[in-house]
């Protein structure tokens, strides 16, 4: 028998390969693929009845230089729609149509007039300002149940899609990786931090005017920042005006996603059609080197195509059903984001989009950690019904690829949902509102606070003991993004909203401030000085509490926003950081820097762990334990051991009176130094490692009103020792 001689691979690949400019394609990997000398595409839609692909020139054409019409036979398997083209290079530009029926009473709303942006992008070109009208999927001049479907084309109008095949110089970039116990996470907006005049950055509001701010944030001593919205959105979406200014109001914060993986294109100082996908990682890359996280917080709750009178941008067009949770009647959307709509999160498709993107921000973009806005809503069927295992959260813990991020809840919803100490597994960590609200009640001299505050600074173990979750699973915070900030906590009893047009309406209510005698900012020495002091108050007690500490970026050195609690349409120096306050109040920055580096020195503050009986002793005025069932007592202390030779004790007094503690007996040989007292001025509110003064009547501390303050217990040899007070 005569032997087939065998053929090269080059050859046989050669013969039985297509050759044409557009092929079928493939239906993996969703999104965009460069494979051979062309991209693959490829989009899901489960009811379209066609779809076409158009390729464009510029943002703002109106007409296509290429449309490629996929066939549903060739180039649809299963629900996956799919092209390969020939030629295309980084920068191309491109978006969808998708045809289908427009039956808003069966939940579909298919209209090919409007362009569609590709779920999976990763850029997304600039066209300010992106008119959300002319995305409007029906006809504004009908009315009722009965809307019709736009006519209107909205290509010139809408931003673009923006291929990118990037080989980027990682150049052997590592992520930190530092554990619980050891992170301190700064919240910050990537615009706001350097946009303000006074930012001394050579690229303001951008993520490099943020990479230039990373030697600021090292010396700070924060481990990780935590950047509000970069996943695309449109800053144009809010209508309203400023009543006091007539100022066209902006979406400042972002929460209203409009494509998941892609890096917000405005904060790039390098361009638009792709280079803010390279600046993005260029920063990640920056902070890593500086020993720096990056957490994102992401919005998968919703999206800016809000209820069924808004726009059609990208799901809504794809497959409305699917993507969203819909009311009953299926014109109409769920709302439990209080936003508009909310996405059907544990639909397998939906589910699998999700954890993609997640995916994407790990491997391909670097990032750090999560922290997942509203995430409740995530944890809710397509009823609205809360899951006790949701499936979505599961995989997140789970994922193989996401085992070293940082995962963030933040356990609640705008429908009602307040799931902190029980939000999913022990892998997610949580923003702790307990901790919030506790403890500014205590310092604000609320009745019957003792013990909730004892908890919190002990890690809240009466929380997430029972989901068998330790005080790494707390993110403790006094103040975020959402309410006031640290220094209007203190200077204003009610919120100040007017200019976000609402009437003020809007923001919590509930914000347990105090002004101390002047509502906003005084040239009073009295009020001043206690506003000093509450403000090292709580910074004291955020970085003394077991748990994960997060501080609001500016609130080292008394950032205000005038009042403001919800400034989420502020886009201007009400929101901005202003520089010139970091000189103007060295004196709060040098604490909150002081505090940052007390809590390193002193690891048992963060252990993992809830404390023991043989680590923390609890203590009243002569040495026996606090009152706890008094409601009307505020003050108490607790001594900690750190080892057989060193001890603290943590002495806090949230009344309006001077009062006398006894201290605690101390291991032989050791002596009482003060390291911190928030009632003294600058340099004796914090005294700086082995420079801390014995204490000259070394059985009692008087602890003066309002006010908190550390000792350190050691024996002489242990560290120069600093005097005595």
């Amino acid at each position: 028998m005569m032997k087939t001689p065998q053929r090269g691979l080059r050859d046989y690949i050669s013969e039985i390969s297509e050759r044409a400019d557009v092929r079928a394609g493939s239906p993996l990997p969703l999104g965009t693929q460069e494979s051979g000398n062309g991209v693959n595409f490829a989009i899901f839609s489960r009811n379209a009845s066609r779809v076409r692909l158009e390729l464009f020139n510029h943002p703002e054409d109106a007409v296509p230089a290429r449309a490629i019409d996929l066939d549903s036979a060739r180039n649809r398997t299963g629900d996956v729609w799919h092209v390969w083209v020939k030629g295309i290079a980084s920068g191309q530009l491109y978006a969808y149509r998708v045809d289908g029926p427009y039956e808003p009473n069966k939940g579909r709303r298919f209209n090919f007039k409007k362009l569609l942006l590709d779920p999976f992008a990763t850029a997304i070109s600039q066209l300010p300002p992106w008119d959300f009208a002319s995305a409007l999927g029906y006809d504004p001049s009908s009315s009722g149940k009965d809307l019709t479907p736009s006519k209107l084309d909205n290509a010139k109008t809408m931003p673009k899609c923006v291929f990118v095949n990037d080989p980027f110089n990682w150049a052997g970039d590592q992520s930190p990786r530092h554990p619980w116990s050891k992170t301190v996470i700064y919240e910050t907006h990537v615009r706001g931090f350097t946009i303000h005049p006074k930012s001394g950055v050579n690229h303001p509001g951008t993520y490099r005017g943020l990479m230039e701010k990373i030697p600021y944030l090292k010396t700070l001593g924060v481990t990780a920042v935590e950047l509000m919205p970069v996943q695309e959105f449109n800053e144009t979406s809010v209508t309203r005006r400023n009543p006091q200014t007539n100022q066209r109001l902006k979406n400042y914060w972002g929460y209203d996603s409009v494509a998941f993986f892609a890096p917000k294109a405005s904060y790039s100082s390098s361009g638009s059609l792709g280079q803010q996908k390279l600046e993005f990682k260029e920063m990640v890359r920056t902070f890593h080197k500086a020993g720096i996280e990056v957490i994102l917080d992401v919005v998968f709750n919703h999206t800016a195509e809000g209820n069924e009178l808004g726009p059609t941008l990208c799901f809504r067009g794809m497959d409305n059903a699917i993507f969203y949770t819909l009311a009953d009647d299926k014109r109409y959307y769920k709302d439990y984001a209080g936003t508009g709509n909310t996405v059907n999160a544990n639909h397998p498709v939906v589910r699998d989009h999700i954890m993609a993107a997640l995916r994407y921000w790990t491997a391909e973009m670097h990032v750090d950690g999560f922290r997942f806005d509203e995430a409740s809503v995530l944890d809710r069927d397509s009823t609205g019904r809360l899951l006790a295992k949701a499936p979505l959260l599961e995989r997140i813990a789970e994922d193989p690829l996401l085992k070293h991020v940082k995962i963030i809840a933040e356990a609640w919803d705008a429908a009602g949902a307040y799931e902190v100490g029980s939000f999913s597994k022990r892998r997610w960590a949580e923003w702790n509102g307990h901790y919030r609200d506790e403890v500014r009640r205590f310092w604000r001299g609320g009745d019957g606070m003792l013990g909730l505050f004892a908890q919190r600074i002990c890690g809240s173990a009466d929380i997430y003991t029972k989901s068998g979750k330790g005080p790494e699973g707390s993110v403790n915070f006094v103040t975020c993004h959402d309410g006031f900030t640290l220094n209007d906590l203190v200077s204003y009893s009610d919120k100040h909203n007017e200019a976000n047009g609402e009437n003020n309406r809007d923001g919590i209510d509930a914000n347990y401030s105090g002004n101390y005698g002047c509502e906003g900012g005084t040239k009073d020495a009295g009020i001043e000085s206690v506003r000093k002091r509450q403000i090292k108050n709580f910074l004291m007690t955020l970085l003394v509490s077991r748990g994960v500490p997060m501080l609001l970026g500016g609130d080292e050195f008394r950032r205000t926003q005038g009042g403001n609690n919800n400034a989420y349409c502020q886009d201007n120096e009400t929101s901005w950081i202003d520089w010139t306050q970091l000189e103007q109040h060295q004196e709060i920055y040098r604490f909150a820097h002081g505090m940052i580096a007390f809590r390193r020195a002193h690891p048992i503050l963060s252990k993992e762990q809830f404390y023991t009986d043989a680590e923390i002793h609890w203590f009243g005025l002569q040495g026996g334990l606090p009152n706890w069932a008094d409601p009307k007592e505020k003050h108490f202390a607790c001594l900690i051991h750190e080892d057989e030779q060193r001890a603290l004790f943590l002495m806090f007094n949230a009344g309006a009176d001077a009062v006398d503690f006894h201290l605690p007996p101390i291991t032989h040989g050791a002596q009482w130094h003060l390291a911190v007292d928030t009632f003294g001025e600058t340099p004796h509110d914090l005294l700086g490692a082995g420079e801390e003064p014995l204490l000259k009547y070394p059985q009692t501390y008087l602890l003066q009103p309002r006010s908190s303050a550390i000792l350190l217990a050691r024996k002489p040899e242990s560290a120069l020792e600093g005097g005595s007070v």
